[in-house]
């Protein structure tokens, strides 16, 4: 199933990372890890945010792909999204 996880950096623990001489390649570690299909940050609500789509074949996975962005500080979220076929594949069945 695919997923959004959103993850929120406060500023002081984003500095903390940003400044940390290996910040960069444990977050391209971590995207690696996960086999995120995309990854983006940005701005939101004043905090550093990232946001990874990954795809999860059990629920079990949370627990492994939130651990390292809650040791970076990060409050993370999980939402289950749907790809445009799956979409119509769902008001095909709610059509019957």
């Amino acid at each position: 199933m695919r997923f959004i996880i959103r993850a929120q950096i406060p500023t002081e623990a984003g500095n903390k990372m940003m400044q940390n001489p290996n910040g960069m390649k444990d977050l391209e570690s971590y995207i690696q890890s996960i086999k995120a299909e995309a990854a983006y940050f940005f701005e939101a609500g004043g905090d550093r945010t990232m946001v990874f789509i990954v795809n999860m074949e059990r629920t079990d996975q949370m627990a492994a792909f939130a651990e390292p962005l809650f040791m970076m500080g990060a409050k993370v979220e999980f939402h289950p999204v749907m790809l445009l076929e799956d979409l119509k594949k769902a008001g095909e069945s709610m059509n019957r």
